[in-house]
């Protein structure tokens, strides 16, 4: 498996990073973020609601469970944190969305089953208050490319 493991110095490159990574992304795609609170996770979907042309403001939608942002592609934001079960994502029919035309993001997977195998897994720790430590792990031949290819555009490697 392919990892890269950056260091983000600033919430500004956290969402960078997020937008070089959606200009990558296609129909179908699922990304899974992992993380403690506050570790940016949602600035990390920011950033890929801007590299997907959304134009809306992007929140959190940790009490709805999921909201839905046109864009070049659509983006299905989602936050399971208050689940209280996990099936329950399965029960509302969420994985649809794991097979549509859009872009998938996940915030606190680890709180849901029935989860797409093959996924990009995006990991955060917090390193200090402004830097964030980003893990992207691979799952999947579609996301070892896509890891490489970002790789390859974001650091010439």
């Amino acid at each position: 498996m392919t990892v890269i493991d950056i260091v983000s110095h600033s919430l500004a490159q956290t969402q960078r990073l997020g937008a070089k990574l959606a200009a990558l992304l296609g129909p179908g795609d699922v990304l899974l973020l992992r993380g403690p609170l506050g570790a940016g996770k949602t600035s990390f979907t920011q950033g890929i609601a801007q590299g997907l042309d959304v134009m809306a403001v992007v929140n959190s939608p940790t009490f709805i469970l999921a909201r839905q942002y046109p864009g070049r592609l659509p983006l299905y934001h989602m936050d399971y944190y208050r689940l209280d079960r996990p099936a329950e994502p399965a029960e509302l029919g969420f994985e649809e969305y794991f097979y549509g035309n859009g872009v998938t993001v996940v915030e606190w997977p680890e709180r849901a089953a029935g989860l797409p195998a093959e996924h990009l897994g995006v990991v955060f720790k917090m390193v200090n208050e402004t830097k964030r430590g980003i893990r992207f792990e691979p799952h999947g031949e579609r996301y070892e490319h896509l890891v490489a290819e970002f790789r390859r555009t974001t650091f010439g490697m």
